[in-house]
């Protein structure tokens, strides 16, 4: 079993994720540059946080275009299973691959500090291991991250199940409250909070362990 790590130019969680996975969690994983379009042994990928290009124009706006992203996109139309964290979001979002778009924040501040989070949706694998309504706490890092859709998107997403993950405290103005959400087939994942740093104890909490173990099964 082996974890892919999509890195861009101004990525700065790569080195997280791979701590957390292989050096937490004992999973296999290797960095995967965004020009390459070779994913043979890859069995799960993460697209981690930062600022993919800089963000120049708009979050993951030009990240989606890399070549590794199109080898994504066959990935998971074969049932691979893909976490976005942060901006790794933005860009699932961008790509079409989870629907809405995340926008600046409500009072338009960065905002940096542990988020207190509700389970929504045990339906997919990625919380088979948590009961609906279980609160975790995540740190978040982020000026656009404000979760925004259509009212029938909403609706969609609603009656598909797949509001993952919702904020008890909506500090950035998200439509209903939501921090993540997967695709109708519960193979993508896109959150705004980050499960990477909060594997290790020593940073202060480990609820991201149980989100980053599933990638594995």
């Amino acid at each position: 079993m082996t974890i892919g790590i999509i890195v861009f130019p101004g990525s700065n969680c790569d080195r997280d994720v791979r701590w957390a996975t292989e050096g937490c969690l004992g999973i296999p994983t290797r960095f995967l540059w965004h020009e390459t379009t070779d994913l043979d042994g890859i069995d799960a990928v993460v697209i981690p946080g930062g600022f993919s290009y800089g963000d120049y124009l708009r979050c993951g706006a030009i990240a989606r275009f890399a070549p590794v992203l199109n080898s994504l996109i066959s990935f998971v139309d074969k049932g691979g299973k893909v976490l976005g964290i942060c901006n790794g979001f933005q860009i699932l979002t961008e790509l079409g691959l989870l629907p809405g778009a995340l926008t600046r924040n409500k009072k338009l501040h960065f905002i940096c500090q542990s988020s207190s989070l509700s389970i929504s949706s045990a339906r997919s694998e990625w919380f088979k291991s948590f009961q609906i309504g279980d609160r975790i706490s995540l740190p978040i890092a982020h000026g656009e991250g404000r979760y925004q859709c259509s009212e029938d998107t909403l609706k969609r997403l609603e009656d598909d199940d797949c509001i993952a993950i919702r904020y008890f405290s909506n500090l950035n103005g998200s439509i209903s409250d939501i921090a993540g959400i997967t695709n109708k087939r519960g193979n993508v994942l896109g959150l705004m909070p980050h499960p990477e740093r909060a594997c290790d104890p020593l940073l202060g909490g480990i609820d991201g362990r149980k989100i980053l173990s599933t990638l594995v099964r």
